[in-house]
């Protein structure tokens, strides 16, 4: 919602005050179907070539969440801590071999049937259980475990982040391409220099809403939207840190409630809920 509100309030003062200001929206109307199939297919051409298909059917779906609010909010975050509260508190209370058959069937288990928000999310319950396992099994320490998740994480955001990074290479190449455009134009113009004033005038003018084009599609149009794209990764990387600190210190000896403190306290200050908040959702699940 907020990118289509920005998008028209850009076009708004972009066209009205030229308009206002006595431009002639015709010429550049006119102008506008030729320079957007000749900018926007030479850019779509040159994403395709610069992208694995795996980067490109993950920009697809990055674009689509673009207009779709982010699903980490501060209900879902307290869901989660709630979760990691549970599966700790039953593996301190029952041994580690208790959860064993949550960690292997998280879909069957109770504790997470509890938490269907974050149980429906396949990257984060996949993540939780395979370090769960590594617990269970006892063969690994903290450290190593830190070593592994920091890599993963790492491995998850980098390519998460590659939309976002074609996207950029998208924004910087739409100016070039619409000189390239725009230099078009003025070769037809320069072909046409028999034809009156005024019509070398027009087309010199339909030349230059080429260079109008790329410049306004790259800063805003795409460069916004690379910048959403990498907003929504460092918030999916920010979940996965946050189970990571509190997985961590429930390793390090830490009680279950001191645990998920440790977790709550890397989020975002934006979502973050409370002390008193996430102690009060998890007496209440409890």
């Amino acid at each position: 919602m907020f990118v289509l509100i920005g998008w028209a309030l850009a076009m708004a003062c972009v066209f009205g005050v030229f308009i206002l200001h006595g431009g002639n929206i015709a010429v550049v109307a006119k102008a506008l179907p030729f320079e957007m199939i000749t900018i926007g297919g030479a850019a779509f051409g040159a994403f395709v070539a610069n992208n694995q298909p795996k980067v490109l059917k993950a920009t697809g779906k990055a674009l689509a969440g673009c207009f779709k609010g982010s699903k980490y909010s501060k209900t879902r975050y307290m869901e989660l801590m709630a979760l990691l509260y549970d599966i700790l508190q039953k593996a301190r209370k029952e041994g580690l071999i208790a959860i064993e058959n949550d960690v292997e069937s998280p879909h069957e288990s109770e504790l997470f049937k509890r938490y269907p928000t974050v149980s429906a999310d396949h990257h984060v319950v996949e993540f939780i259980t395979d370090y769960l396992r590594m617990m269970v099994s006892g063969n690994l320490n903290a450290h190593e475990i830190e070593s592994l998740m920091d890599s993963e994480i790492d491995t998850h955001h980098h390519e998460a982040h590659a939309p976002a990074a074609a996207m950029t290479r998208v924004a910087g190449g739409l100016p070039a391409f619409g000189i390239v455009a725009a230099v078009l134009g003025v070769v037809n113009t320069m072909g046409s220099v028999g034809q009156p004033p005024a019509v070398l005038g027009g087309m010199i003018g339909s030349a230059l809403v080429g260079t109008f084009l790329g410049i306004l599609l790259s800063y805003a149009i795409f460069e916004p939207l690379a910048g959403l794209m990498e907003q929504k990764v460092d918030e999916g990387t920010k979940e996965l840190v946050c189970i990571k600190t509190t997985l961590l210190a429930s390793m390090q000896g830490y009680a279950p409630q001191v645990a998920v403190e440790f977790g709550r306290k890397v989020l975002y200050s934006t979502d973050r809920p409370t002390f008193a908040e996430l102690e009060n959702h998890v007496k209440g699940k409890k």
